[in-house]
């Protein structure tokens, strides 16, 4: 699915990228590429409200690795704003961050088919369907009809407009990658080499 280039659009892309990985990277450039996104920006979480209680990496190591992810697509940025926020972090807050910065853009959050099941609980999500669009990228178990009907939902209810997109599956985890590294087991073209440097010089992910 390609949308015609219109008003400049801009992709978001959230997570806690602990650490990022190739099916990040790739489900970016698939979605850039199919709605003619001006630029994807990854946003990593500072102090996410659904992980309560898990070990965050602290978060300017966890920028700095996807730095060194995007280095060389000129498509590709990332934010530290919600690193650098105090407290915990919420949606809603970015997108009126990045509303104040790109005012005659259009904003594109991109999202797993996961999530779109969970957003109507997300923090004045009413609001947050006025700042943004989404698109959800379908993930095995997370498909089909089940995303069409909840999108429908969430259109009635809120006025939200998501598209769903359908791509390539590549079974990857941050948390599968954090388990190898602890195992002592390769990661090399599961995540881009540059990273794989970063993590064996900081020493990361070999205590969990």
């Amino acid at each position: 699915m390609r949308v015609a280039m219109g008003n400049k659009r801009i992709g978001i892309m959230g997570g806690t990228f602990d650490p990022v990985h190739i099916g990040h990277l790739f489900i970016a450039e698939a979605v850039r590429d199919a709605f003619s996104l001006e630029r994807v920006i990854f946003v990593p979480t500072g102090d996410p409200p659904h992980k309560k209680t898990s070990r965050l990496t602290p978060g300017l190591l966890r920028v700095e690795m996807l730095e060194h992810a995007i280095c060389g697509n000129p498509f590709f940025q990332v934010s530290s704003m919600e690193v650098e926020r105090k407290g915990t972090t919420y949606t809603i807050d970015t997108l009126k961050e990045l509303t104040a910065q790109w005012p005659a853009a259009r904003l594109y959050y991109i999202i797993g088919g996961d999530t779109l099941l969970d957003l109507k609980n997300w923090r004045s999500f009413e609001e947050v369907a006025r700042l943004c669009s989404f698109l959800a990228y379908q993930r095995p178990g997370f498909e089909g009809e089940t995303l069409e009907k909840e999108a429908e939902r969430l259109s009635e209810d809120f006025g939200a407009e998501i598209h769903i997109f359908e791509g390539p599956h590549l079974d990857i985890s941050s948390r599968s990658i954090r388990r190898r590294l602890a195992q002592n087991r390769t990661i090399r073209y599961l995540v881009p080499d540059r990273v794989v440097k970063y993590i064996k010089e900081h020493n990361l992910y070999r205590g969990e």
